[in-house]
This record gives structure tokens, sequence and C-alpha cells, in this order.
């Protein structure tokens, strides 16, 4: 028995501004039609049981329905109310698959890494599964492509058996010299972070090197409660936990360490750098997405998402155009967009957020106008979809009904506003917004008053358990 993993809770900040805390890059269509996160879960083998996903509690709603787009079933998603790394969030999923077989073996994956060999990915899981089933702790290498600096290496020992090895030595992000000598090396692996191993083993060993966070985690699952889809966990106990990854707390300590080697393509797409190495380049070594002019550009990766972008004369550039944010800066330097959100975060700016196009359970709305006094914004409610019953203290609203048909809740009175209707919505109203059709139902709201922020929302009743 297999048991997956699914780690979903990274934020993906060096992919900004794509990539934003609400809305992180494991949702996002880099490589395909697909986001990354069902991507990852379309690549495990059929006969693995259904997976466990831990992800941050803002994100519960968007794995749900990224799962809900591809029909995937799955065991449970695990909220974490803080992150506290790897070895925290592999605990408590851990102790979930314990439930079905104390010996399941568990297949830990991050939800945002490309693989571009589906089939050799599996051919290596199937040597991983031996060596579990060994009672070895095995972590997976990809073969070094190139130099990286941003990547942990993995120096192999002994060979067990056909491209599986014991582990000589970790080796953390090293210098572009060193990064180069391990390059030329076949002794040298990429760390990619995928992991797989019995879950008594795992929990034996974490015992031995950090039986805090085992204590902790046993804690909080005992006190977990349901909570529809979720599995909520307690937030105390999970808290004490020490902010650590899996590699630090037990890989590189235990004596069970063993490492299968990936020839399948891998990358943790941590930077634009990284994602124009993946992709099809233009003759001038481009990669162009989006409303793209170009003359006498090479080497670089150019992406619009909402209009003409215009670069000339310029090389070894990431250009990244989004409807609030323009990131423009030297392709060598990719791994530096982490600095800049955090610098951006310092100044109390929404854009390391938030993207104007904010997902909600009931569907998304969008920022189209802001400024003292008023806001603009098209909301679109899914199919049998509804907002919570709500008031605001501070706001009235004005909502027209431009495609679909509205279900109202106004004070007490409910009633439906077809297409090219409209209704107001009085400062301190109890109301709702309801879409009881098959679908989608889109309104512009025009909201007016001293305080526009989205905490002016008082909710009475709420079908997604927000507060």
């Amino acid at each position: 028995m297999v048991i997956p993993v699914i780690l979903s809770g990274g934020i993906g900040s060096r992919m900004w501004p794509l990539s934003r805390a609400e809305y992180p890059k494991q949702f996002l269509s880099l490589n395909s039609s697909s986001s990354l996160i069902q991507e990852t879960l379309s690549r495990i083998p059929e006969a693995y049981e259904e997976s466990i996903i831990v992800c941050n509690e803002a994100h519960r709603f968007l794995v749900a329905e990224q799962v809900r787009q591809i029909s995937k079933d799955i065991d449970s998603i695990i909220l974490e109310p803080e992150g506290r790394n790897t070895a925290p969030a592999i605990t408590i999923a851990t102790l979930k698959a314990k439930q079905k077989n104390k010996d399941a073996l568990i297949l830990v994956m991050s939800s945002d890494h490309f693989i571009g060999n589906i089939d050799q990915f599996q051919a290596a899981l199937k040597k991983g599964e031996k060596l579990a089933a060994n009672d070895k702790f095995v972590t997976f290498g990809a073969k070094v492509e190139y130099a990286e600096t941003g990547y942990g290496y993995i120096k192999k020992g002994e060979e067990i058996a056909d491209s599986s090895f014991f582990i000589d030595s970790f080796k953390e992000k090293p210098s572009i010299k060193d990064a180069r000598k391990f390059q030329e090396s076949d002794m040298f692996l990429w760390n990619s972070g995928i992991f797989m191993f019995k879950a008594s083993v795992f929990l034996e060993e974490l015992k031995k090197f950090e039986p805090k966070i085992l204590n902790n985690c046993v804690k909080a699952f005992s006190l977990k409660n349901k909570d529809n889809d979720f599995f909520r966990i307690d937030a105390n106990s999970f808290k004490k936990c020490k902010n650590i990854s899996v590699d630090y707390a037990v890989m590189e300590k235990t004596l069970k360490g063993a490492v299968v080697e990936l020839s399948s393509g891998w990358s943790d797409i941590g930077s634009w750098g990284s994602l124009w190495s993946l992709k099809k380049k233009d003759k001038s070594g481009n990669v162009l997405s989006g409303d793209i002019y170009v003359k006498d550009v090479q080497n670089s990766y150019i992406n619009s998402t909402n209009r003409l972008c215009a670069v000339v004369g310029i090389s070894n550039v990431v250009v990244v155009e989004t409807k609030d944010a323009v990131l423009v800066i030297n392709k060598e330097l990719s791994q530096e967009i982490k600095n800049i959100v955090s610098d951006l975060k310092k100044s109390d700016r929404t854009e390391p957020y938030f993207h104007k196009k904010i997902y909600r359970p009931w569907g998304y709305f969008e920022s189209i106008e802001h400024s003292q006094g008023f806001q603009v914004k098209k909301i679109n409610v899914n199919p049998s979809a509804k907002l919570s019953l709500q008031k605001h203290k501070y706001r009235a609203e004005h909502w027209i009904v431009f495609k679909g048909n509205a279900y109202i809740t106004c004070g007490d009175k409910n009633f439906f506003l077809n297409e090219n209707q409209s209704i107001y919505i009085p400062r301190g109203e109890i109301h709702r917004l309801e879409n009881k059709s098959e679908f989608p139902l889109e309104i512009i709201e025009i909201q007016t008053g001293e305080y526009l922020g989205e905490d002016d929302i008082i909710r009475i009743e709420d079908d997604y358990s927000r507060s």
C-alpha cells in the first residue's frame, strides 16, 4: 500500500508577480493547461491509494476546487494553522496515513514541481518502493543538468541496486564554483525533495531525532476535527513544532537513508530562470507568452497576461506583466525576486499577497476601479453557490446583473434579479447574493462609503465556515 502525500504549503515568492501569497504558483498553469498541483496529482500511479494533501488554511478552497476540476478522488485535505516547514507537515500526514496501515509506504511530493517523463518517474518510484519496504528512508535525486546554486545536492555512496545508492553526504546550496564541480562529477544528484518511507520507520526516526515535533504533532492530530472536506488539527499544539525541513530533521541524520536516481527530468520551478530553461524557445532563445512584440531580444522570458508588451534591444531578461505589477529583471538574478517581495511587504503593499482577481469558495471578484470613497468590482458566482449572509458597517453597495439570474436577500425580502436589473443595498442592511442556476452569475458591484476594506464584512451565516 502506497499513500501519496502532497505538500501544498508554499507561496512561491520567487515567481512573483504571477505567484502571490493568496494564489501561489502551485495553482498556476505554467507548463500546460493544468495547474502544477493538478499535474502532480495526475502523475501518481493508479495503483496507489488516494492522496492526502497538506495545505495552508487560506488555500483550502483553492485546493478543493483544483481537485474537483480534474475529478480526482483524494483521502483528505489537512489544514496547517501555520506553516512550520516540511517535517511537521509530513508528520501530520503520516499519522493520518498510519490509521490505514502502520507500515503503509508514504510517497511525499511537493505540489509545484515539474517532471518531464512520467513513465521514467514512475519506474523510479517502483525502485523506491522496494527500498522503502526494506525499511530504507528513500529520497529521489535528479540528474544534475547544469550548475545550479539554488538546489541542495546529494553525493552518492555505495550502489545498492540499479540506480539506487546509499547516501554519502548532503551538500546544501553551493557556490557557483562547487556547483560546476558537482555538475562535472557523476557522483552528485539534485535533492528533489521527493521521499518514500514506511510510516512506522519515519515515526521511529523522528522520535529518535526530533521527539518534540512528534509529541506536538501527535497531540495536534488527536485533537483534530472534520470541517466539511477538511481536517483541522489543534493549532496550539502544532505551532509549538520546530520550524524545520524533513531533510534537516531526519534525512541528513538517519542511517537508513538511500537515494534513487531520477532520470525523468525534474525542476522545482523555483525561479523565472528555471522556467525559461524548461520551455521551448524561439530561434533567438526567447520564451514568449501573451501579446508580445520583440525586436533584437535574446535568451529572455517575457510573459504578458493583459496587454501588449513591447521589448527591444536587450538580452537575458525576465519581463512579467500582470494587471497591477510589472517585473523587469536580469534573468541571472531571478532568485533575488524573493527580496523584492520582502521589501514590498515591509512597505505594506498589497501586491505580494493579492492579484486584482481574488478567489473565494463561491467564485471570485475582481477590482476594476478604486478611489477615495468608491470601488467597482466584477463578481462571478459559481453555479449553485452563494455568498455569506452579511452586512457592512461602513459601506453601501449597488448590484447590477449583467449575466445570469441572481437570487437576492435584502433585509426580510427575497427575490430574483435578471440581466440588466439592479438593487441598492444600504449600509448596515443584511443581504446575500446567490446563484441558484446551473450557469455562472456575473454582476457589477459599486461600493460607496468611508471605508471599503475586505474586513468590513460581518457574517451572519456562511456555508464555508468562515469567521
